[in-house]
């Protein structure tokens, strides 16, 4: 059956940054399981609704949605501790790629068109997880909650990966799957692309005219239909 997305036009860009987790990597459902693991070896019972508003943002946001779901006692930084240590054990053979992550952004590269990352995750595991998926070479540069002082939603992490690249952010095409990682975007100025992940688009997110596709390879045929 033909996608709804398919014949969709987007506007010219001189440029296209990616959000990472959910996005170029399918680590989500792979985090979402630690996450209910680490809070249970803790004590504590994790439900959906409280993974679903971590996604897409910061250490400094998940910290506080934990506390106002399970209180000032909650030990977030042991909970942030084991997730890391597990994670990185279980990406030890390799971090899996979202549907058309590759061919796009091999493409993008041998088209000459710079690329960039923005990511709420730190310097270290944005490097380690990258390169695990054999990516990190293909872009200019990667911007992490390392980089900047207010993380997504606020735009800095997407005005300074466009002001790395030297492309103005009204000329850049962002690629997000979170809420979080879409305000952020669209705060920007960027042309804003939604590929859901484990969360879908809501009213909100759809009155800021968002486009949401359903993968990375229907984003490719709509970047380079008419080449």
């Amino acid at each position: 059956m033909t996608s709804q997305f398919d014949t969709l036009d987007l506007a010219p860009f001189e440029a296209v940054i990616f959000d990472m987790d959910g996005t170029l990597l399918d680590t989500e459902a792979v985090f979402r399981t630690i996450v209910f693991e680490v809070c249970d070896e803790l004590g504590y019972v994790m439900t959906d609704d409280v993974h679903l508003s971590m996604v897409g943002g910061s250490h400094e946001r998940t910290n506080q949605l934990l506390i106002e779901a399970y209180g000032v006692a909650f030990p977030y930084t042991l909970f942030d501790q084991r997730c890391r240590i597990i994670m990185h054990e279980r990406s030890q053979s390799g971090v899996p790629l979202k549907a058309g992550a590759r061919e796009l952004v091999s493409d993008l590269k041998a088209r000459g068109i710079p690329t960039a990352v923005a990511t709420s995750s730190r310097n270290p595991h944005a490097q380690h997880h990258l390169g695990a998926a054999g990516l990190l070479d293909l872009f200019e540069t990667v911007v992490t909650r390392d980089d900047v002082l207010n993380p997504k939603p606020h735009p800095e992490p997407y005005l300074t990966a466009a002001h790395r690249l030297g492309v103005a952010p009204t000329l850049c095409l962002a690629l997000e799957d979170s809420h979080t990682g879409v305000r952020a975007a669209h705060a920007a100025g960027m042309q804003t692309v939604m590929v859901p992940d484990l969360v879908h688009p809501s009213e909100e997110i759809r009155a800021l005219g968002i486009a949401v596709m359903e993968s990375l390879s229907h984003v490719h045929q709509a970047a380079f239909r008419r080449s």
